[in-house]
């Protein structure tokens, strides 16, 4: 977890090919466009409304947030779609603080490690905007939206609410802060 733009895909891609911890995807669910040099079914499985709807029928839903952009809403949601098996494996996934709760309420706490990344404001709208100027269309006004509601989805209440006590720092030396979350998934795979 973290605000857009904190490393979370680089973080999530190096973590899932360690295998020193051996972790499986856990791949949500998107109504967004996909973007370039995302692969469906790795970054999300990409979906339309429909989907999204037959899903929700099925009562396969586990847990689901709604973006007003400036392109209409986005969906992001996690599915029980079978592919979970807590008994014989160990997921990596990425979501939100309200996702994290929610998965919390549906598997229960303690299957659950909560890797929390942080990188100061500047840093991260550096990054947000070099990456969102390779995209073969820039969405620059979604790029200011996302930034300016992770303000409100990210405070240090929602923090606390969630009971996220450990933080990375993502600012400068990625090595570092990648060594630190390995040993605290490694520790917390060995509690189970």
């Amino acid at each position: 977890m973290g605000k857009s733009a904190s490393g979370k895909d680089r973080i999530y891609e190096r973590l899932i090919n360690d295998p020193r911890i051996s972790l499986t995807p856990l791949v949500l669910y998107t109504t967004r466009p996909i973007r370039s040099g995302e692969t469906q079914g790795k970054e999300y499985y990409f979906v339309n409304q429909d989907r999204l709807d037959e899903l929700r029928g099925a009562g396969k839903i586990i847990e689901e947030r709604v973006y007003e952009t400036i392109h209409g809403k986005w969906f992001y949601f996690t599915v029980d779609d079978g592919k979970v098996d807590l008994q014989n494996g160990n997921y990596l996934g990425i979501g939100t603080l309200e996702s994290y709760i929610k998965l919390q309420k549906y598997y229960g706490n303690e299957v659950l490690c909560p890797v929390y990344v942080e990188v100061e404001d500047g840093i991260r709208l550096e990054r947000a905007l070099q990456r969102e100027k390779l995209q073969a269309n820039p969405k620059y006004a979604e790029l200011c939206r996302r930034f300016l509601a992770d303000n409100e989805d990210f405070k240090e209440e929602h923090i606390q609410e969630a009971g996220i006590t450990r933080r990375f720092q993502n600012n400068e030396d990625f090595s570092k802060c990648m060594e630190e979350i390995r040993i605290f998934v490694q520790e917390h795979q060995k509690t189970l």
